[in-house]
């Protein structure tokens, strides 16, 4: 008999220049999750390295991988041991000049389920991804996996009600978004506790408009590549319920690994209550897919 509760792994951790070390210990957390009842683990954006987008040089290309590639190989290894869903974010190289930020899914039967591209790509200061990054161009998907539906986004992609809304509509059950965000030094006594707020106030709103649970790795640590200023990632990764209450959060600084049970029957419960779903006025939307309405 099928169970309507899952139980859900989101890996914080910090990462080193050495991005071996950094898949090794990613390896060993997941282990660790399937050790403690997860079923589905996420971890955070870009993991096999630190994060290298704070400054625009070319050496940095030299990260990127084919996916399924090494490390995907790995990971569906794992996962069809360990019986989890794994979702892993990557460096993707899709061709010479061409490369995306990219997230795996893997099934509990180690099946590479497919990918998802991010979709929005910034550029602020340290985080100046356009250098790095194309635009992904898959769309916004779900995957129907051993334990629940779910979606998943990028980082960047979680600041969009579009993204979410999309995701939501193809059916995922679960939102995962890894994430690499924290303070830049230069900003944090001032805009720091305002800027972390709108972050988790933007993903529990999510949450509440699409009657799913939102869940949410973040790294932690101080990252400063090639001696720059650096950002203090800010870590508290945090799962929010189809009401958008927040049911689990880790730490700010300490490599955690979050684990909260889901219960997917809250979906349809949450949704019959607020049925925004069924009041949408899909025939007033067309605007959407203007930039601006003049």
């Amino acid at each position: 008999m099928s169970s309507s509760k899952v139980t859900l792994a989101l890996v914080q951790m910090r990462c080193s220049a050495e991005p071996q070390e950094n898949l090794a210990k990613a390896l060993a957390r997941v282990s660790e999750a399937a050790d403690r009842g997860a079923q589905i683990i996420c971890l955070q954006e870009l993991f096999t390295s630190q994060y290298f987008c704070q400054i625009e040089d070319h050496k940095y290309f030299q990260l990127a991988e084919e996916i399924p590639g090494p490390s995907t190989d790995a990971l569906c290894r794992l996962a069809k041991e360990r019986g989890v869903v794994i979702v892993a974010s990557l460096f993707e190289k899709r061709s010479a000049g061409l490369y995306h930020n990219t997230a795996a899914i893997i099934d509990a039967d180690g099946t590479y389920l497919g990918k998802y591209r991010k979709m929005h790509i910034p550029d602020d200061p340290l985080y100046y991804e356009k250098f790095y990054f194309t635009p992904g161009d898959l769309g916004f998907r779900a995957w129907k996996t051993r334990y629940a539906r779910i979606g998943v986004c990028v980082c960047w992609d979680q600041w969009y009600p579009e993204s979410a809304r999309l995701t939501a509509l193809a059916g995922a059950q679960i939102l995962f978004f890894p994430t690499a965000i924290g303070w830049h030094p230069g900003e944090k006594e001032q805009y720091g506790m305002r800027q972390h707020s709108s972050w988790e106030t933007i993903q529990r709103s999510h949450a509440i408009a699409n009657g799913c649970y939102v869940a949410v790795p973040n790294r932690v640590g101080h990252e400063a590549p090639d001696g720059g200023p650096g950002i203090e990632f800010w870590g508290q990764s945090f799962v929010a319920d189809p009401s958008g209450q927040i049911v689990a959060k880790a730490s700010v600084s300490d490599e955690e690994i979050l684990l909260v049970e889901a219960d997917l029957d809250a979906l349809d419960t949450q949704r019959t209550h607020w049925p925004f779903f069924r009041d949408r006025r899909i025939d007033a939307y067309g605007d959407i897919q203007k930039r601006f309405i003049d």
